[in-house]
């Protein structure tokens, strides 16, 4: 199957379908409330992403809803696991993403779709800041789009994971920050850093194409530092 692409309508559409089914399967009408983030969120609110792979969310809902997704991941030949919520296991989650989102939309009059603000949407990109992802251009593209302080992403940490000093890289975070607050011109600080993380993920793609079974999710980071090291060394 081609990987399947989310934008900013189909996302909309998909909910929407989603909803109705839930509706129809959920014969109590017991409201549900979806917290979408990860780069669903971001294709949704901002415009510097076209689309991502999955929607990352927390769920709030009867056991109903399990069978509404299925039911409509099968109506639109969707892959298993389209919404995600796998990400409660990584550096980012944290419990209090619930408390400290905004509504979004309502869909169907019964799914109540809800998001992050901007501040937290960073703070989450910098508790992740994987080199083989999109967390740090990411991170640009959404102060670069909005309004919003190094300040308040320094609270929303806090508010988030006590402090800097909980991360999982706390200085690559405050450097990242720096970099960001300190450019003269995002526009390129964004490409730059969007293309660094797209060399990375080829160079992980020729590894895992030579070396199958040697990648997994915790070594990446160290044998892409590695794998540049070794390309720098050649090129010297």
């Amino acid at each position: 199957m081609d990987k399947v692409l989310f934008t900013k309508d189909n996302i909309d559409n998909l909910l929407f379908q989603l909803a109705k089914e839930y509706k129809k399967i959920n014969r109590k009408n017991t409201p549900a409330e979806i917290v979408i983030i990860g780069g669903a969120a971001i294709v949704s609110k901002y415009g510097f992403r076209a689309s991502t792979t999955d929607i990352d969310s927390l769920i709030f809902a009867s056991s109903s809803m399990k069978d509404a997704i299925n039911t409509v991941g099968d109506k639109n030949g969707l892959p298993t696991g389209w919404i995600n919520e796998e990400f409660r296991k990584t550096s980012s989650y944290t419990e209090k993403i619930r408390q400290y989102s905004k509504h979004y939309k309502l869909f169907a009059n019964i799914l109540e779709a809800r998001m992050l603000p901007s501040e937290y949407d960073v703070a989450m990109k910098l508790a992740s800041l994987r080199p083989y992802k999109y967390d740090m251009s990411d991170a640009v593209g959404i102060i670069k789009s909005e309004n919003i302080t190094r300040e308040q992403i320094e609270k929303a940490v806090v508010d988030f994971y006590g402090g800097f000093e909980n991360l999982s890289h706390p200085a690559e975070a405050k450097k990242l920050l720096d970099s960001i607050f300190s450019a003269h011109n995002l526009d390129e600080l964004y490409d730059s850093t969007r293309t660094s993380e797209s060399d990375n993920r080829v160079i992980l793609k020729d590894i895992d194409d030579n070396y199958p079974k040697l990648l997994n999710e915790g070594n990446l980071a160290s044998v892409l530092e590695a794998a540049k090291r070794k390309k720098d060394n050649k090129s010297n």
